[in-house]
């Protein structure tokens, strides 16, 4: 599961990150723009080529991406850019609100890109408490996280702005990526999927 999630962050969050601002650096913002997308979609398209599985955090990504790109070159404005993601994260966090009241609450659709996930595991009660508190922690999250970004926008330059808010988003996606990490491998121990509670298989009778 660790492995999942790091893939996936990586993919997903962490090298668009690094190639916005690199590029940011050395060519400007439109560069930037340009290049966190097209590593998205270049993501997407390799996973499709070598048959993989694509998860829907990167899928997510490239949508969003796209969005901001396409309002951004069409008003030219570079501050557009920057601040979509403060719409995209209340859009989105009020999405994962909303779903709480669905039978199948955001975490429970996005939880097979994590870990192998068949009807009969998702429906336990322990696991479909845990989607339905994970859900509204990402809930919380995205709503503070909009917030936070708005403040930095209206407060700082855009060179401070891009630094500090590509460090400190990687980082507060990290920890927080990593605490449902532990509260998922808390109620896999519970329901015996790890660790020493998992039940013993019981061995077959010899032939007579």
């Amino acid at each position: 599961m660790v492995r999942r999630v790091s893939l996936s962050l990586l993919v997903a969050v962490v090298v668009p990150a690094a190639v916005f601002y690199g590029t940011f650096a050395l060519a400007g913002v439109w560069a930037a723009i340009a290049g966190a997308l097209v590593w998205s979609y270049g993501a997407i398209a390799w996973r499709a080529l070598t048959r993989r599985r694509t998860s829907g955090l990167l899928v997510l990504t490239a949508v969003l991406l796209t969005g901001r790109t396409a309002l951004s070159v069409m008003a030219d404005s570079t501050w557009l850019y920057f601040l979509q993601p403060v719409i995209s994260d209340g859009v989105v966090a009020t999405l994962f609100l909303l779903s709480l009241a669905s039978a199948r609450p955001m975490v429970a659709r996005l939880a097979g890109d994590f870990y192998p996930m068949d009807h009969e595991l998702a429906v336990r009660p322990r696991v479909r408490r845990l989607f339905r508190h994970l859900t509204a922690l990402w809930a919380a999250l995205g709503f503070a996280k909009a917030g936070m970004t708005l403040w930095l926008l209206q407060s700082q330059t855009l060179e401070t702005f891009v630094l500090v808010k590509s460090v400190s988003m990687l980082a507060i996606n990290v920890l927080a990526a990593f605490a449902t990490i532990g509260l998922a491998a808390l109620v896999a121990r519970k329901e015996g999927l790890m660790g020493s509670t998992r039940p013993a298989p019981v061995p077959a009778e010899a032939p007579a």
